[in-house]
């Protein structure tokens, strides 16, 4: 029988804040000390600007679906289909990849009010979102 474990992060310096404010329950972002630019995923220097001054920020883990995709065939054990690939957008700017969870794959729209949740896999906690307010059914 094939692996059934998810495939998981791999935490490195650039990374290892964000994975452990996931574990806190907390989102987190690049912040630049120089410019405010916030961004994902976390680098050695603001892409805006080129300053070497950033930091993790905590955001508010709102959002709303920028863009989705659903897929019908599963491609890892772990992940059977169908399930929903998004590109969130948070309410503080910065966009991340990610799951909507919590509702039909049908149910799932551009422009849709999402909230990040996280779910324990192994050691770690994995951001993923669902449905905001009314219509949500959030699990």
């Amino acid at each position: 029988m094939p692996d059934a474990s998810p495939p998981l992060p791999r935490p490195d310096a650039l990374t290892e804040a964000f994975w452990d404010a996931c574990r806190r329950r907390e989102l987190v972002v690049s912040c630049c000390a120089d410019c405010g630019h916030l961004f994902l995923p976390p680098g050695p220097c603001c892409p805006r600007c080129w300053s070497p001054g950033v930091a993790p920020r905590p955001v508010s883990g709102e959002g709303r679906v920028y863009s989705f995709c659903v897929y019908r065939r599963s491609y890892h054990p772990a992940f059977p289909a169908p399930y929903v690939v998004a590109l969130v957008q948070l309410a503080e700017g910065p966009r991340m990849i990610s799951n909507v969870v919590g509702c039909a794959p049908e149910a799932v729209h551009v422009d849709m009010p999402v909230r990040v949740r996280f779910d324990a896999v192994g050691e770690f906690s994995l951001p993923r979102f669902e449905p905001l307010g009314a219509g949500g059914g959030g699990s």
